[in-house]
């Protein structure tokens, strides 16, 4: 049986980490939800640092959600780190944010992100956002070895 996939959830705001979590819960694919709350910790858990630092390494997420408005290290900040290593270049990075600063979309994809979201209002359409990119990024994707 294979593993369910992960998705790296790097959110600070609790209530769209619960309204994400919410969502993932009626999915086919039942991926186990990582939740990072700050750019430090996504860094800790991508790389095995901190209290992370057991992790295995080549354990990676099958996709990143990445809200770029974090406290402390912010989202351009992780993007740009996680791509600057081999070993996590690859993995899939969507950033999903209320921002539609034209500075912070072309920033994502000039550091090399796979897609860029704006969070919807309502629960019904963030729930079918994120069935979509569930489907998409954890069905349909064929993902490059990690």
């Amino acid at each position: 049986m294979s593993k369910a996939p992960q998705v790296l959830l790097v959110e600070d705001n609790q209530d769209d980490v619960e309204l994400a979590m919410h969502a993932f819960s009626g999915s086919t694919v039942a991926p186990e939800i990582i939740v990072a709350h700050d750019g430090e910790e996504a860094l800790d858990y991508l790389f095995a640092n901190g209290r992370h630092a057991q992790r295995e390494t080549r354990d990676l997420p099958s996709l990143v959600l990445l809200d770029l408005q974090l406290p402390g290290i912010g989202g351009l900040e992780v993007l740009r780190r996680l791509r600057e290593r081999a070993e996590t270049r690859r993995v899939p990075v969507v950033i999903l944010t209320t921002s539609d600063d034209q500075a912070d979309i072309i920033g994502g994809y000039d550091r090399g992100v796979n897609s860029y979201i704006r969070k919807p209002v309502g629960f019904d359409s963030f729930r079918e956002m994120v069935r979509q990119l569930e489907h998409y990024w954890l069905i349909t994707n064929v993902a490059p070895p990690l």
